[in-house]
């Protein structure tokens, strides 16, 4: 069994005791971990800790960047080693696909940390922010926001950014870097720990590509300018996972512009903590939060610390949210039990 004794290389790219016991489940001791940093169609590249090697998969096992997997020799007739299998996941970023009963796409797999890019001079809107706050949480990842370009803008500009971001990002970080002047990457120092994983997510054009290449110390990836309606080119065409040389690994992803969350209501609880919070003072569980008579959302509107677009945005997102219509229906199945519950407690209040 490799362990990580045995196999020095692989902690830089985050193997660990738990990884070890995963693949020894397996009980084949001819396979080998590697990390997968890229995926193309029909063949992958893995990281081995020693070396960076393209091989193919077996029929059925599919690969995300980040992944860890058993490898193994291929057929004789190929001399390309072969993936056989994909360890348990942990931290997963996953787009939700169109469509409730449609299976989502993992974006980003083994994560720790998910830096949102939210370029000043971008279109990135907060409403946008907030799904992929929620899409964040979801992951079991830890999200910080990081305002990037803070040299095409005044400062003062750049601080207002800031506040518009802490007023939807409810206990998330906030960084701000300029990758042309070398400032503030220092504040990212906590997240680029050796053997930790950082995937890199926003819009096309926000400088996730730019910033892997001045971390990274070389042009690893292409990069090109952003288009004179300020939006982005799509110049990163896949994921690619960089481990960089003072330690720490970063996943470079295509801009995502339509995300859904089917699936994330546990996301967009924990992206709407402070509405969340607010809610549970409501007088009844199964309030709508329309107006109602002891609507705490509404009492919250109605003295400033609560924005209408704030609450807005957190009924449309909870809407959006379930995963099924399994999960939907038995949603509502709960929600009726907890009005009935409600009207039944309502009554026996009103016996003399």
């Amino acid at each position: 069994m490799p362990t990580i004794s045995a196999v020095p290389g692989l902690v830089a790219l985050g193997w660990d005791e738990g990884w070890a016991a995963a693949l020894a489940e397996l009980g084949d001791p001819v396979l080998l971990p590697a990390r997968v940093s890229r995926v193309d169609r029909g063949l992958c590249t893995v990281m081995t800790g020693m070396a960076v090697v393209r091989v193919a998969a077996e029929r059925g096992v599919e690969m995300a960047v980040g992944d860890w997997v058993a490898v193994g020799p291929g057929p004789a007739t190929e001399d390309r080693p072969r993936i056989v299998g994909v360890l348990p996941r942990r931290c997963v970023f996953r787009r939700a696909a169109d469509g409730r009963a449609a299976a989502g796409q993992i974006v980003a797999a083994n994560i720790d940390t998910v830096l949102l890019f939210d370029a000043v001079d971008s279109s990135l809107s907060l409403r946008h922010l907030e799904r992929y706050l929620a899409l964040a949480w979801q992951s079991g990842a830890t999200p910080v926001v990081l305002i990037t370009k803070s040299d095409a803008a005044p400062a003062a500009v750049v601080a207002e950014a800031v506040t518009a971001v802490e007023a939807v990002a409810d206990g998330v970080s906030v960084v701000v870097v300029s990758a042309t002047r070398g400032e503030g990457l220092g504040d990212l120092a906590p997240y680029l720990v050796p053997g930790r994983t950082v995937a890199l997510l926003g819009l096309s054009g926000a400088g996730k590509s730019t910033l892997v290449n001045l971390l990274a110390g070389a042009e690893v990836l292409a990069t090109g300018a952003v288009r004179r309606d300020g939006k982005g080119r799509h110049t990163t065409t896949h994921r690619q996972l960089v481990l960089l040389p003072g330690g720490g690994l970063l996943i470079d992803t295509p801009g995502m512009r339509a995300l859904s969350i089917v699936g994330a209501w546990d996301g967009v609880e924990q992206a709407f903590h402070d509405v969340e919070v607010l809610a549970r003072g409501c007088r009844y569980a199964d309030c709508a939060h329309a107006g109602e008579q002891g609507c705490a959302l509404t009492a919250a509107l109605s003295d400033g610390r609560l924005s209408r677009r704030r609450l807005e945005s957190w009924l449309r997102l909870r809407a959006e949210s379930p995963s099924s219509d399994y999960e939907a229906a038995r949603r509502l199945v709960d929600d009726r039990k907890r009005r009935k519950a409600t009207k039944v407690s309502g009554r026996r209040a009103l016996r003399p």
